[in-house]
């Protein structure tokens, strides 16, 4: 090859690899579609718009929560699955989206560990049954009982069937030997609003989106799923208090994306969080929430989601559970 030759294929592969850095850098060029795949009021909706902002900040461009809800967050987070790996539409995922409805749904159009590409987990949030204050009973003990002594005269209302409140639930009747009527919403903010007005008697919800009806004496906490008792709800035992240690897991609230997404893209988003997250207002403004800060990395987010994935497909086949 004539050096000529080599000096104009030398020049190509700079070019080519200033393009791809030039790139790199200019990500993200466009404000970003953040989806959460249920109704507003949820604590997926709220931990999204704690973190957009900051997030946009960090990143020098908008991060715009969108709220897609429908088939327990399977339509929300199908379509994160079927959008172009460019890091402009993420989503919020979910223990519901990634682990309990593909558990019961074999018709979900996505495999959860192999479709989406994990960035990071931003909270833990802990769950907790609560009652209408007009239930007979305002402690486990009590509850428990109740429901033992009336078997089917109770119903728990969900985010959805195959969401983490209804998967959730069907662990913890399993154990404690007791039987409740499920009654799925399209979302945890319309479950909570029929448990508030009485329409259903027990949810099943993540402590965000229900602590503020529980400090307004609306609703009446029974056993949190926590690592331990949490200072919002002091009196309140955790489900390993209890004995059903099976049932004391945590949600997560990550953002994801599709599969494929470029790693320097990855690690534009994961990095933007963090450094949101430094911020003391925003950590506190999740901390308040009943959740705990997490920022973990994208390989230990993706260990999380193959892991709760097991746990409901085992739920779901001893409790011979099958869509409604």
């Amino acid at each position: 090859m004539k050096r000529r030759d080599l000096v104009s294929v030398a020049g190509l592969a700079a070019t080519v690899m200033v393009s791809g850095s030039v790139w790199a850098q200019a990500y993200p060029s466009k404000p970003i579609k953040l989806q959460v795949p249920f109704a507003p009021g949820g604590t997926t909706d709220i931990v999204a718009r704690v973190i957009s902002e900051p997030l946009g900040k960090a990143l020098g461009q908008s991060v715009i929560v969108e709220n897609k809800a429908g088939g327990g967050g399977v339509v929300g987070a199908t379509e994160t699955v079927r959008a172009v790996p460019d890091g402009y539409n993420l989503g919020m995922a979910t223990v519901s989206t990634t682990a309990a409805n593909p558990a019961i749904n074999t018709k979900i159009p996505y495999n959860p560990t192999t479709d989406f590409t994990p960035i990071i987990n931003i909270a833990a949030t802990p769950n907790v049954i609560a009652v209408h204050p007009s239930f007979p009973a305002k402690d486990y003990k009590g509850f428990l009982a109740e429901l033992k002594k009336n078997p089917g005269k109770y119903s728990y209302a969900s985010s959805g069937t195959g969401g983490i409140g209804h998967l959730q639930t069907e662990l913890w009747k399993s154990l404690a030997g007791v039987f409740i009527t499920h009654i799925p919403y399209r979302g945890a903010g319309p479950a909570l609003n029929d448990t508030v007005a009485g329409q259903v008697p027990i949810i099943f919800d993540n402590l965000p989106s229900a602590l503020p009806f529980i400090q307004a004496g609306k609703l009446v906490p029974i056993v949190v799923a926590a690592p331990q008792r949490l200072p919002q709800l002091p009196n309140v035992p955790t489900f390993k208090e209890i004995g059903l240690e099976p049932v004391n897991r945590m949600a997560y609230y990550g953002i994801l994306g599709p599969k494929n997404l470029p790693k320097d893209v990855i690690d534009k988003i994961s990095n933007g969080v963090k450094k949101a997250l430094q911020d003391p207002a925003v950590n506190k403004r999740i901390q308040d929430t009943g959740s705990l800060v997490v920022a973990n990395s994208p390989e230990e987010f993706a260990a999380q989601i193959k892991a709760e994935f097991e746990v409901y497909k085992k739920v779901v086949e001893a409790q011979k559970l099958k869509l409604d």
